[in-house]
């Protein structure tokens, strides 16, 4: 499990960001080395999703997310598992070495 955080370096998270970053990084190598064996590695990197995380995010915390996520919502639970499940099952079977972003838009970059 990645993290937006980790593309975008988040104010205050220099502990965060870089080990999602990692994540992001062990993603890549591990899909090349075990690809001779036919096995897949993914990450996933939520945006903001309504976790205990997120419960005590001010007002202001949280409006200023929601306006520069495109959906226009904080993501569910349901969401990233929905992404988890597709990356389980025989659908993604050539897949691998991605980073999916479940963010409502809030990520759209390259890389």
């Amino acid at each position: 499990m990645a993290s937006v955080a980790a593309t975008l370096g988040f104010f205050g998270q220099a502990n965060y960001a870089p080990s999602k970053a990692g994540v992001i990084a062990l993603t890549k190598v591990a899909a090349r080395e075990l690809a001779r064996n036919q096995i897949t590695v993914n990450a996933i990197a939520p945006g903001v999703i309504e976790t205990d995380m997120t419960k005590d995010f001010t007002p202001e915390l949280k409006q200023g997310f929601l306006k520069d996520i495109p959906l226009g919502r904080l993501g569910q639970i349901d969401d990233i598992v929905g992404a988890a499940l597709f990356l389980c099952s025989d659908l993604a079977r050539y897949v691998t070495g991605q980073v999916i972003h479940v963010n409502g838009g809030y990520y759209m970059g390259v890389g």
